[in-house]
């Protein structure tokens, strides 16, 4: 099949998410892990019987079996969470299965591009550390120079291209930027499928995993893994072709009243090498093109 039959084609469906997600969710527990008995039987499949968790989450077999089946209707917030717990579930994990079973397939409706509100604008100009402001399907909707200098002049990008998934796994450069380029990989598909639990009819959405399921024999292995995760905090190494290695810090902002949009920063440990770094990229930054109110 050709790259516009495979975008055609790609869907995202809540029931057959819901259905792969606790398959997989289960294979990964072993009775030890959850303090079950081991039986001298042969087990033929890995990870849990559905029996064995039926148990330990205190709903029927047959119950959970339908679940699993992909019939999420009618589920009340407390068996969710048992069956959450039975899984080992995180927070993210436990949104994302939420949001699979109020999901239901729809028709598509492309969602826009969001656009950010020019005070929110304003405050990247102010911040003095690399800082932008993404949303949905892993979009980059605004950033300050910083951000350009530290990670690519997205000004010069077409709009659709700013996005972290396609930068990623299609573009060489990215590869190497990041250190540990493997781990980065694996956060944006994780963020990518916390988006399709709740854009599961978003046509964008869709074709931009069809394009890198097409492209990218690495996504297709992570997209297959069902792994979930909320953008939050922590560290990454950069290596950068101006200034060399970088140790940042990264924090992320939920912004209120602006759905699936958060502000993002990077910063480093004063007197750091790091921190020198970043200051000669301050500088090199100031001409790199500002970015620009974009729509879909």
């Amino acid at each position: 099949m050709d790259g516009a039959g495979i975008l055609g084609c790609m869907t995202v469906d809540p029931r057959t998410e819901l259905s792969d997600f606790l398959r997989s969710r289960r294979a990964r527990l072993s009775p030890d892990d959850v303090g079950l008995p081991q039986y001298g039987r042969a087990r033929r499949v890995p990870g849990l019987r559905r029996e064995e968790l039926a148990q330990l989450a205190g709903v029927s077999v047959a119950y959970y079996t339908r679940l699993e089946q992909g019939n999420g209707r009618n589920v009340s917030t407390e068996v969710l969470d048992s069956i959450a717990r039975a899984l080992r579930l995180t927070d993210a994990e436990r949104d994302y299965l939420g949001n699979l079973t109020r999901s239901k397939p729809q028709k598509k409706k492309a969602e826009p591009r969001a656009t950010v509100r020019p005070a929110l604008r304003h405050l990247l100009e102010g911040i003095a550390v690399p800082a932008y402001i993404g949303g949905r399907r892993t979009d980059i909707l605004a950033w300050n120079p910083m951000a350009a200098a530290l990670f690519g002049d997205w000004g010069r990008l077409a709009p659709r291209d700013r996005n972290w998934a396609r930068l990623i796994f299609l573009r060489p450069e990215y590869q190497g930027l990041f250190v540990n380029w493997e781990n980065k990989a694996a956060d944006i598909v994780a963020f990518l499928r916390s988006d399709a639990a709740c854009c599961s009819n978003d046509p964008e959405l869709a074709a931009l995993i069809g394009e890198l399921s097409l492209k990218s024999e690495l996504f297709r292995q992570l997209w297959a893994a069902h792994e979930v995760k909320e953008k939050s905090f922590g560290t990454k190494v950069l290596k950068h072709p101006l200034v060399g290695e970088l140790t940042l810090s990264y924090e992320t902002l939920r912004m209120p009243n602006e759905p699936g949009m958060f502000l993002s920063t990077y910063h480093a440990e004063p007197g750091t090498p790091s921190a020198e770094g970043l200051q000669l990229l301050a500088n090199w930054g100031a001409g790199a093109t500002p970015s620009v109110t974009t729509k879909a």
